[in-house]
């Protein structure tokens, strides 16, 4: 080829090349995407780690609720115990109005020259972390979040200790993660079971622990992370099981199965309770919103917030502390109608303040009060006026109390799964499945964020609200490459080239130009810019731009496999090749051909959002023909 001549035509990919001796070196050589497993050895180490994790986790809960003993008994009684009391059978009249007040000062203090991270529930934190810091949560909330809890629940405030411990579980799994160096993914996987772990111990419900850890901590749905989580969630069970019994946390009656009538009944209440819920969540971040117009430090805010936990408190003294006797007392039919409603509009007016407030508490634990009540309350009035459906109070409580965290934190699973562990009826699963979708069907439809994410949503994060299979994993390299190309030989000069592109009558190919060797066998890919930018183009040839082994993908492999490929190499288009022949490139895969691969997704998407529109169409028109025809 004279320095003048243009290139002469390029033979094409899908002619037929010579078959080289040298497969073994192009196998050797080329650089090829990872091969693609489901589980590695690492699991094991991971889950290793994870279970010693819960084991730790099962006791600092038991430490914990020990603790906001110590603080109740203290703050309420003067005495030294370390037994779960309700603050509510207190004597001490108006004077416990500043109980949670001085709960509040010691927060506030903690939350300044500590750290603000333990201001609210700590899941929305925890989320953060996950989002954006790679699962680093600051080791110092391992101690102070449950001390701070502690002192704000034991003094009155109107939280679960389940918020708290979920928190510390975390912070313990990101501390391991951080002092042991994993990967990101494995940090997270502890954050879970750390926080699943301590779920499972406050409730002894390892199934939707470590459901709620997949919908709220962990965003996928894997072996890698599951079997770590799960396995951490029985440990935590285990211990709870040696240290404190099997039994049910909120032992109810035996139920009967409902019928068909009261089902519906229990759905219906289920979408109520959704509205509700979306109403709750709406008020909580109100308040917030309110504490933060105040001209004064938000340091002060918790006293603010316990004045109100310790007036509320002297009127319904049951609101005070955790509450979980009255969660039983509601799916037992403990309460009569006017009680409850009491109970219920007062531990909803007390949480709302002191959670806006930024004290250090939980929302578990009073959303399954205030909708248990709404729940039992709906169904003791509508059970006289239709006496032939069989509806039951208690089962309307437990539907209620889920059905409410369901819509606030659209948990959904967790939320069913939740409340079936915790009372051990199994006649109450039917009417937890449909109250409780039909509350997250509300939800979604009603409110963009949750009572978790709306915080985090507001600094710009964006939380992963679906759950899909990874579109590119189920699509092959071969159902989308281009194989309509033009090839260059390593020989050929670089003048010569790069005066055929100037030519006009190269063929665009944006995605390079796939590069052979005399005998055929690939090189590798060299981009346009790459022949126009080089240095003393006229005394080289192709062959030198080239990197010393081509990247290729074989034509099996999935589209995930190669943009994760592409992204490692730092290139925008690879050799594709097959498994038999590795040295022979059947066609090329672009970043473009990624993009394109979506078309097909994309199209059903639009057909079906079509499909809608014409019935709604149909729909319309029927409503406005006089006879309906």
């Amino acid at each position: 080829m004279t320095g003048a001549s243009v290139p002469p035509p390029r033979p094409s990919a899908a002619d037929p090349l010579p078959v080289s001796p040298g497969l073994g070196d192009v196998m050797t050589a080329a650089r090829m995407p990872r091969k693609s497993v489901q589980l590695d050895k690492r699991v094991l180490l991971i889950s290793t780690i994870a279970i010693l994790l819960a084991a730790t986790c099962a006791l600092i809960a038991q430490w914990l609720t020990a603790l906001i003993g110590i603080v109740t008994n203290f703050a309420f009684y003067g005495r030294w115990s370390t037994e779960l009391t309700s603050p509510a059978g207190n004597h001490l009249g108006a004077w416990v109005i500043l109980v949670p007040v001085v709960g509040g000062l010691i927060v506030g203090a903690m939350a300044r020259w500590g750290s603000a991270a333990i201001r609210g529930h700590g899941i929305p934190e925890a989320m953060e972390q996950v989002l954006l810091n790679q699962s680093r949560i600051p080791p110092r909330i391992t101690f102070l979040k449950p001390v701070s809890s502690a002192v704000a629940i034991g003094t009155g405030g109107p939280f679960g200790a389940e918020g708290p411990i979920i928190a510390t579980g975390g912070a313990l799994g990101s501390l391991i993660g951080q002092l042991m160096h994993v990967t990101a993914i494995e940090r997270k996987t502890l954050l879970a079971a750390g926080a699943a772990a301590g779920m499972a111990a406050v409730f002894g419900s390892p199934i939707s622990a470590v459901i709620l850890a997949v919908e709220l901590l962990l965003f996928e749905l894997r072996p890698r992370s599951l079997i770590p989580v799960a396995l951490a969630a029985t440990t935590a069970t285990g211990i709870r099981y040696a240290m404190v019994g099997s039994h049910a946390v909120f032992a109810m009656p035996q139920v009967a199965i409902p019928g068909a009538g009261a089902l519906l009944f229990y759905v219906l209440l289920g979408a109520a309770l959704g509205f509700i819920s979306v109403g709750v969540t709406r008020a909580v971040y109100a308040v917030e919103d309110a504490f933060d117009r105040l001209p004064i430090h938000w340091m002060w805010w918790p006293a603010l917030g316990g004045l109100a936990v310790g007036v509320v408190g002297f009127f319904a003294p049951l609101t005070l502390g955790v509450g979980y006797t009255n969660i039983e007392q509601i799916v037992s039919g403990g309460f009569a109608l006017n009680a409850l409603m009491f109970l219920c509009a007062m531990k909803f007016l007390s949480w709302v303040i002191a959670l806006g407030s930024g004290t250090s508490g939980g929302t578990l634990a009073p959303l399954f009060t205030i909708g248990g009540a709404l729940g039992a309350a709906a169904g003791m009035l509508a059970a006289p006026l239709l006496p032939r459906l069989g509806i039951d109070p208690r089962i309307a409580g437990l539907v209620g109390m889920a059905a409410m965290f369901a819509g606030a934190s659209r948990a959904v699973l967790a939320s069913i799964v939740f409340a079936f562990e915790t009372t051990l009826q199994p006649a109450g699963l039917l009417p937890l499945l449909g109250g409780c979708s039909m509350a997250y069907l509300v939800s979604c439809l009603c409110m963009r964020q949750t009572i978790m994410t709306e915080k985090i949503a507001r600094r710009g994060v964006r939380v992963p609200s679906e759950y899909a299979a990874d579109y590119l994993d189920q699509v092959l390299v071969r159902d989308s490459c281009s194989r309509d190309l033009t090839v260059l030989n390593a020989a050929d000069d670089l003048g010569s080239v790069r005066r055929w592109l100037a030519s006009g009558d190269a063929k665009a190919q944006f995605l390079g130009y796939p590069v052979l060797d005399q005998t055929g066998n690939l090189r590798g890919i060299v981009t346009r810019r790459q022949l126009l930018d080089a240095q003393n183009a006229d005394a080289k040839g192709v062959g030198e731009l080239l990197p010393t082994a081509p990247i290729i993908v074989f034509e099996d492999n999935s589209l995930r496999e190669a943009a994760d490929h592409m992204v490692e190499e730092k290139v925008g288009s690879v050799a594709v090749v097959t498994r038999e022949a590795p040295q022979k490139i059947v066609g090329v895969l672009t970043r473009g051909d990624l993009v394109t691969a979506h078309t097909r997704r994309l199209s059903e998407a639009r057909d079906a959002n079509r499909q809608i529109r014409v019935r709604q169409a149909i729909r319309e028109r029927l409503r406005r023909t006089p006879d309906g025809g």
